[in-house]
């Protein structure tokens, strides 16, 4: 069978990003489109429709051989985009079930504070390779950087399998329509032999990364309700509990305050001795990156210093932060008042084989069983959802894998586990035990998806997309050798 010629691909990606891929990545930036859990609205402000609209109209014009392109929607969900996309060429005689299921999300984090001058998260901006603006990199490069690299092969006329590009819109909600849309597509899905995610992240912008697995996560809002309305705290204050403090108490009986590791037993799994392998590999080729990607204040020092240990922390070890608070004045608007309640919306990452509904349940439990003083005191699940540990990688795969960072990068490909959840992948490994995964993405140093000033770094794109080519030629070629 034909093989991809690498550099004559490599200069057409990099022209269909320039002049097509970039300016629609910057309309769809502006568009405000935030995930259900943080628009409950979204139906009536019509965002997503927009964006929607925006990605399929693109999708349509590319000049790929066969593809049909529909937004599926049910009343009350948020809509799927489907590109099917038959095998290559035409009288190919593969039967449509060796899928390859292509993944990405339309959907985006809100706003956050802090983005820097001349920055924000509804208007791109291009400096020095990077496009800033909030979802160009989590996720909305994922359907572009797809089709790309299908158009590559059949430009050069390279076999490929059949193809389903499935870009749903509430990952950042934890995906909870999807599972409705597997079953209902279910056909049209196929069978698939590789799915690819293109929502992970990167060590660096030098090689290709791939993700071998995904914590899961409990996302939660709990309240500490202490008096009826504040009071002076001249006169309240050794009389009644201070709802903070009781908070803070709760807290402990979750993380400890002083090592950070958690102290509830379902939170945790046991790490196997190849993802210990290949952390150690990763931290080896990342070194001191391992957290100087992150913005530290200065003298701010990680919780370790060995690059091993960072990346299983931040891959398999479970994990506390409080991402919101409700009750606390703003600095400036404190008075001398004993307030009468406090919430905080807590984010748990959970080690990626642990149960995520018994690690729940465990945490409900702590958090509101025998409650100091009597307060009322109340966890309230929003989500909940299992990590992974990917399945082994396939001979064929780790080969093609291998060949496709060394064409794009010139450096070998490196495996690492992922600090954040996709719920779909989990899902996905389950229904389609015999398929083999790549999961990839840009999110690397500093790009700070969910924080301000995310950017999208464009010759990593570009060279990933490149990639993904790569991989799908092999993906079909795979048992001609």
């Amino acid at each position: 069978m034909k093989k991809i010629e690498i550099s004559s691909a490599a200069e057409s990606i990099n022209a269909w990003w320039s002049d097509s891929i970039v300016p629609q990545l910057c309309d769809y930036i502006r568009i405000p489109n935030k995930s259900p859990m943080f628009d409950p609205q979204w139906q009536a402000n019509g965002h997503m429709d927009r964006a929607v609209a925006l990605l399929r109209d693109w999708c349509q014009q590319q000049p790929i051989a066969g593809m049909k392109v529909e937004v599926v929607r049910d009343s009350g969900r948020t809509p799927v985009l489907l590109c099917e996309i038959p095998a290559y060429p035409a009288d190919d005689d593969t039967d449509g079930q060796d899928t390859v299921l292509l993944y990405g999300h339309l959907d985006k984090q809100p706003e956050f504070t802090g983005w820097s001058d001349g920055l924000s998260p509804w208007e791109p901006v291009m400096r020095d390779g990077k496009l800033y603006g909030r979802g160009g990199a989590d996720d909305g490069y994922a359907v572009f950087a797809s089709l790309a690299a299908i158009r590559a092969l059949q430009e050069q006329g390279v076999p490929h399998g059949r193809c389903v590009v499935l870009i749903e819109a509430c990952e950042e909600s934890g995906s909870v329509d999807l599972p409705y849309y597997v079953e209902t597509l279910a056909k049209r899905l196929g069978t698939p032999s590789l799915v690819v995610c293109l929502d992970a992240g990167s060590g660096n912008y030098e090689q290709m990364w791939c993700t071998t697995s995904l914590r899961g996560g409990v996302v939660g809002n709990l309240s500490v309700d202490v008096l009826t309305e504040g009071v002076h705290s001249g006169l309240g204050t050794g009389v009644a509990a201070s709802a903070f403090r009781i908070l803070r108490t709760l807290l402990s009986r979750l993380e400890n305050e002083v090592s950070g590791d958690l102290l509830i037993d379902e939170t945790y799994a046991p790490i196997p001795a190849e993802r210990r392998d290949q952390a150690r590999k990763a931290g080896a080729v990342l070194g001191e990156q391992t957290f100087r990607s992150l913005p530290f204040v200065e003298g701010v020092q990680p919780l370790s210093d060995s690059p091993e240990e960072l990346i299983l922390n931040n891959t398999w070890r479970p994990s506390l932060a409080v991402t919101g608070a409700d009750g606390l004045p703003a600095v400036k608007d404190g008075g001398n008042v004993l307030l009468p309640a406090v919430a905080v919306k807590l984010s748990i990452r959970l080690a990626p084989t642990a149960d995520a509904a018994a690690a729940a349940a465990a945490i409900k439990r702590a958090l509101e069983e025998d409650p100091p003083y009597g307060a009322r005191v109340r966890f309230e699940l929003q989500m909940s959802g299992a990590g992974c540990d990917l399945p082994p990688t396939a001979p064929w795969l780790a080969r093609a894998i291998q060949q496709a960072s060394q064409a794009a990068f010139g450096r070998e490909a490196i495996y690492l586990g992922t600090g954040g959840g996709i719920p779909f992948i989990g899902m996905l490994a389950k229904r389609f035990e015999q398929a083999q995964f790549l999961i990839t993405g840009v999110l690397g140093p500093n790009s700070n998806a969910h924080g301000p000033n995310e950017f999208l770094h464009l010759d990593y794109a570009r060279k990933l997309t490149l990639c993904v080519a790569s991989v799908l030629a092999d993906h079909r070629q795979r048992g001609s050798s």
